[in-house]
């Protein structure tokens, strides 16, 4: 038997905004539990999880793993994923804990999934124009074009290839190899949308709008684009000798705006 929906979130140093996020999805209509990855957070954003988890009523629930170093963005999705799967969940979000991405469009997320039957709902910032509040203009830029650098290597027909704010039906996840997923930043993020793709499996972009954090720090470095600069060239090389099992025995790939 499955459970419905799990939201997982990141986290490293984000007191300012944890207990927010947590009441922001619990008030949402559509019930949705919670999984916390925190990466040692010095600030005590982990103390503040556990706080929440007694006060968590009967028909949520909050869930925590600790880890004891922060070990990127990557490890800590494939950890969740792990950990969703193990829990029967059919629905697996991953969701920014700085509000970037608005609680309330995980119930468009999930209706594209559960109702609309697609694998994997990606919130798009820019499936229907620039939808980016409070980024400067050359930050917007570089992701703008990062995204079409992407699609230029990779030959994704996604507009936002980035994009943090995902479902996936838990067929997906099932079927790639988590393993094998090599990258930790931003990449890891295109990499987990190539590879959905190359087995087949269906996914749509639905438009969001994406606003910036209004508190606490951006995890944002100069690594984490150099990764994903050279990464995509690596990671579409090597599917080049990869084999992918079909997600559906005679269904071509799409997506959907």
């Amino acid at each position: 038997m499955y459970n419905d929906s799990l939201v997982i979130i990141p986290t490293y140093n984000e007191k300012e905004n944890i207990a927010d996020i947590i009441n922001a999805v619990f008030s949402l209509p559509k019930s949705f539990d919670i999984l916390i990855i925190d990466d040692g957070s010095p600030d005590g954003t982990a103390s503040i999880v556990k706080f929440l988890q007694k006060e968590t009523k009967e028909h949520h629930k909050l869930h925590l793993i600790e880890r004891n170093d922060k070990l990127g963005l990557g490890t800590a999705y494939l950890t969740g994923f792990k950990f969703a799967l193990d829990n029967g969940y059919r629905y697996i979000f991953e969701m920014d804990a700085d509000f970037s991405h608005n609680p309330g469009d995980l119930q468009r997320l999930y209706e594209a999934c559960a109702v609309e039957g697609y694998d994997m709902a990606i919130g798009s910032r820019y499936v229907s124009g620039v939808n980016v509040i409070n980024w400067p203009m050359g930050r917007v830029i570089m992701s703008y074009f990062a995204s079409y650098y992407v699609r230029f290597i990779t030959g994704m027909p996604i507009n936002d290839t980035t994009a943090g704010f995902v479902c996936f039906n838990r067929r997906v996840l099932e079927r790639i190899d988590l393993d094998k997923i090599r990258f930790i930043g931003y990449a890891f993020q295109i990499e987990m949308k190539f590879t959905a793709l190359m087995h087949g499996f269906r996914l749509m972009e639905v438009p969001i709008v994406f606003t910036d954090r209004t508190r606490g720090k951006s995890k944002m470095s100069g690594s984490i684009f150099k990764e994903a600069f050279f990464g995509v060239i690596q990671m579409k090389v090597y599917s080049y000798f990869k084999k992918y099992m079909p997600a559906y025995s005679a269904s071509p790939q799409s997506v959907k705006a």
